[in-house]
């Protein structure tokens, strides 16, 4: 591998908000916060919205994700090609 052109690759935590779920884990994404883990030392923390814990697949529950952006920002587009 070249030096100097991949970035780094560094073990960071992915933190569920909704379902108080984190994993420990290496990855090239990283925050400016960071959080102290159960090994005492700190680390990066990326908060995510789903995870296999509150992923309904996997959990067997339903929940409502707010789209309602998305569906106006595509019916816009579709309105626009139609005139």
């Amino acid at each position: 591998m070249k030096q100097g052109i991949h970035p780094r690759y560094e073990s960071v935590v992915f933190r569920d908000r909704s379902s108080d779920f984190s994993i420990l884990t290496r990855s090239t994404a990283t925050s400016e916060q960071t959080v102290k883990w159960t090994d005492g030392e700190t680390y990066p923390v990326i908060d995510v919205e789903i995870s296999s814990a509150s992923h309904p697949f996997y959990t067997g529950q339903s929940r409502v994700v707010d789209t309602a952006g998305r569906v106006e920002r595509f019916r816009r587009r579709y309105e626009a090609g139609q005139k």
